[in-house]
């Protein structure tokens, strides 16, 4: 059964935001809510978390995963971001966006798209998913929990302890979130293409 962990939205306490790092560190898959609704959670090294994510996502080998990152710096190691992107990356981070862009040598071969050697990234503006990233020390492997025949994130946390009970090992609550998904821009091939339009205004990339 999953552990329920409810954290203050505003001010997450230490100690709780700790016990969550060490489930990451032990491998642990977490469902936690962000800007854009809730997603699945995991260290980028748990192999098995990323088949399990895939799994409960009923999604195959082409998914894009997306590492969530702490800041624009931190982002800039995994993903190689050319002077056309950069201001534009830059203006709309943090947010509920969504980037496609070309991996570097940092990121793990199994977490990029098969054929084209990229991977999402994002920086979100959650105080929650901040403070975590900010003590884990490193980006978290993750895509938006849209279950199979969905459309929109889950956006309660009870709900998805009684869904995925089984699923997941930790599903933490830390205050409201929307039911809407991250805006998916495409950037990989030099200019951005919006691929899914949802939270962040898709506008300032058209």
């Amino acid at each position: 059964m999953a552990r329920f962990v409810d954290l203050h939205p505003d001010n997450p306490q230490p100690r709780v935001l700790a016990q969550v790092v060490d489930a990451l560190r032990a491998d642990e898959l977490m469902a936690y809510p962000t800007d854009s609704g809730y997603a699945l959670g995991c260290q980028l090294g748990n192999r098995d978390g990323r088949d399990r994510i895939l799994k409960i996502r009923g999604l195959d080998d082409k998914h894009h995963f997306t590492l969530m990152c702490r800041d624009f710096s931190q982002l800039g190691q995994f993903v190689h971001v050319d002077n056309s992107a950069f201001r534009a990356i830059k203006a709309a981070t943090p947010g509920p966006y969504t980037f496609i862009l070309p991996a570097t040598g940092e990121v793990p071969r199994r977490l990029m798209h098969p054929k084209k050697k990229t991977v999402g990234v994002r920086i979100p503006e959650h105080r929650f998913v901040q403070d975590l990233l900010e003590l884990l020390g490193e980006p978290l492997l993750t895509s938006t929990l849209i279950l199979p025949g969905e459309t929109e994130p889950r956006s309660m946390g009870w709900e998805i302890k009684e869904e995925l009970d089984h699923q997941v090992d930790l599903v933490i609550e830390a205050g409201e979130t929307i039911a809407e998904p991250t805006t998916v821009v495409d950037w990989s091939s030099g200019a951005p293409e919006v691929v899914r339009r949802g939270a962040g205004d898709p506008d300032r990339f058209e």
